[in-house]
């Protein structure tokens, strides 16, 4: 029986998550995947996502790494790296090619010079960013959509519109300098929303059309799915964490206070539960406010039948699925993260570590040189419209 282990890591501002992931293939070929190991340490010399003390960060990592490895018995030495905070952004563009055969049959270097083009109308904006994914998001043949793979298809000119999720550079690069002073190899990164949606989304909901809100500590991230493929990433500068700002200001008590009252740990006259709502409520609405019009900046043609899937550690604050339905006039509910009970993973919050932890097995972990992005193309080939 054959053995293959990958690890997911997922730095956010409060909290160091990782994720072991094993898979056994019998000689029948039969396949089998189960967590053996979790890490969770406080995350320190963090914001917004950015690294403030570099020191701090890696102390955190390596003690999530010391947790994952006695629990799986298991030495870490290369994982998989989630990238996310405000650092994270999108941008498109459309590029084109003439079919170069003379039967007008289109081939792979049709598609590349394609896709070459747009990357380039786009690479002004790459300035100080790293390119994280390059997606096709839409192909068409002489101004006629492609429902699949243009390979093989005739026409004249091919036109492809791309979406690339980018990062600072300079946040990506300290993120893995931190890393690796933990003894971590980086083999390959994904943007922390889509590794989310890995697991946390299923295959009709994004084809259907969904939007996937994670609400972190100080920051929304998004993924927007239609048809299958992920049209929008995006992160924006507000989280739960505000909301403690604001019952904090309002009641005129201290932070730690405001944390136990907004998750219910402290009760009583002192702290009216209507007003408590109000401000929860409050900043639960600004925060669907900038999705709502995100989503409408996107000029999609229809809605998103399959709605909002809302996550993170700021999904159990309020009535939070009944304001985000108000508020954006979609189906809302909390994501759950289905896995088996005798895990040490108790709840969708650790979606992002675990998600990069199966994505790791589906490429070639085996090789921790390997050009960053090869299995990230690998995985993303199921997003070809």
């Amino acid at each position: 029986m054959s053995r293959r282990i990958a690890t997911g890591i997922d730095i956010g501002t409060y909290q160091v998550k990782m994720v072991v992931v094993e898979e056994l293939t019998d000689k029948h070929g039969g396949r089998q995947i189960r967590i053996i190991g979790t890490g969770l340490s406080e995350s320190r010399g963090l914001r917004h996502g950015y690294i403030v003390n570099k020191e701090e960060v890696t102390a955190s990592i390596r003690e999530a790494k010391r947790q994952a490895e006695s629990v799986s018995r298991v030495p870490i030495r290369a994982g998989f790296l989630a990238v996310g905070g405000i650092s994270l952004d999108e941008a498109r563009a459309s590029g084109f090619a003439i079919i170069s055969r003379a039967d007008q049959e289109i081939t792979a270097l049709d598609i590349e010079k394609a896709g070459k083009a747009a990357r380039e109308a786009a690479a002004p904006g790459f300035l100080n960013r790293h390119v994280l994914h390059s997606i096709p998001v839409e192909y068409r043949i002489d101004g006629n959509k492609v429902l699949g793979d243009p390979l093989g298809m005739k026409g004249v000119r091919l036109e492809v519109d791309y979406l690339f999720v980018t990062c600072l550079a300079q946040h990506e690069e300290a993120l893995a300098a931190a890393i690796e002073d933990a003894d971590i190899e980086i083999i390959d990164q994904m943007a922390s929303p889509l590794a989310g949606s890995y697991v946390l989304l299923e295959g009709d909901q994004k084809m259907k059309g969904c939007v996937l809100a994670n609400i972190g500590a100080e920051t929304v991230s998004i993924v927007v799915y239609d048809e299958g493929i992920p049209v929008s990433v995006k992160v924006f500068p507000m989280g739960s964490s505000h909301i403690t700002d604001d019952i904090a200001l309002g009641l005129r008590i201290s932070l730690d206070e405001a944390e136990r009252v907004k998750v219910g740990k402290l009760t009583g006259a002192m702290y009216p539960r209507k007003k408590i709502d109000d401000f929860i409520a409050n900043r639960l609405n600004n925060m669907f406010a900038l999705i709502d019009k995100h989503l409408k900046s996107l000029g999609r043609r229809g809605p998103l039948p399959a709605g909002i899937i809302i996550s993170g550690g700021g999904s159990g604050v309020g009535s939070i699925s009944d304001i985000a339905k108000g508020s954006l006039k979609l189906p809302a509910r909390l994501a759950e993260l289905r896995i088996s009970a005798d895990t040490k993973i108790r709840d969708a919050t650790w979606a992002v570590a675990y998600g990069l932890a199966l994505w790791g097995l589906t490429g070639d972990t085996a090789a921790p040189k390997k050009n960053v992005g090869t299995s990230v193309r690998k995985f993303f080939q199921q997003f070809l419209p």
